[in-house]
């Protein structure tokens, strides 16, 4: 990978991290950032030493605030198109199915919520805090909520979304209502991530991680009989070990110890 100017991208044993890096403005999103983070789901895709990325924000104040408004962002000039650049920062959106864990470290808020809402699943420190300030700004609240609805209960969902900046959704609230899998204190959260991502990428196949993680994805989106009739394409897609079996053998033998969250 290239060196970038407002990620921290590392890689080691099967796993790449991923951390968002302008802790000064809450790692929120300039253009420079989107394009970097876009430039990273797709450079993982032909990546045969990943098999699992945590993504997560430097500092212990935020994840992400979402995008930076200090920055121009092009807008075309008609209102019928829209052109929203955050639309660029989601793994899935960038075809990239290898498995993400999302790593929350304090604030996450507004447009975060595109990669949150593309992540396998979300691990939190006790001082992550969930929120969406649209309308409070008079703004509509629009791709955000749609993109976290499928995570998340929609009498939650709806309360982000109408109450703006006013109420913080704690990581205890998150885990309770099933959009956090684990809350664990600040100090241990990249411990958490690791464990999580060192299991998957000791699997011996990483094109069947890849089609379990798409095939789960399609089925949200289909109901059963769709998701059933489409079952085999994911399952035949694996046949043997896809190049990376010395990496998912090394990491077997390493000990990995069961944890009980």
């Amino acid at each position: 990978m290239s060196d970038y100017e407002c990620l921290l991208y590392e890689e080691a044993d099967g796993i790449a991290t991923v951390t968002l890096n302008r802790p000064d403005k809450h790692n929120s999103f300039s253009p420079t950032q989107i394009a970097e983070i876009e430039d990273v789901w797709k450079k993982l895709r032909f990546n045969d030493d990943v098999a699992c990325v945590i993504v997560t924000g430097a500092g212990e104040r935020a994840f992400s605030s979402g995008i930076d408004l200090t920055h121009a962002h092009p807008q075309p000039v008609s209102k019928m198109i829209i052109d929203d650049p955050m639309l660029r920062i989601g793994p899935k959106t960038n075809d990239m199915w290898k498995p993400v864990i999302a790593a929350v470290n304090g604030m996450a808020c507004g447009g975060a919520f595109y990669i949150l809402g593309e992540v396998e699943f979300i691990i939190a420190s006790e001082n992550a805090t969930f929120f969406d300030p649209h309308v409070t700004h008079g703004m509509p609240c629009i791709y955000e909520p749609i993109l976290m609805l499928q995570r998340m209960p929609i009498g939650e969902i709806m309360r982000l979304s109408l109450l703006g900046r006013h109420e913080r959704m704690s990581a205890k609230r998150a885990y309770e209502i099933g959009l956090v899998s684990e809350v664990v204190p600040f100090d241990g959260l990249m411990e958490a991530a690791r464990w999580s991502a060192e299991v998957i990428a000791s699997a011996p196949d990483q094109v069947a991680m890849e089609s379990t993680v798409k095939a789960i994805w399609a089925a949200q989106h289909s109901n059963l009989a769709q998701a059933f009739h489409s079952a085999p394409l994911y399952i035949n897609v694996v046949d043997g070990a896809s190049g990376t079996a010395e990496r998912a053998n090394n990491l077997r033998h390493q000990k990995i110890e069961p944890r009980i969250r």
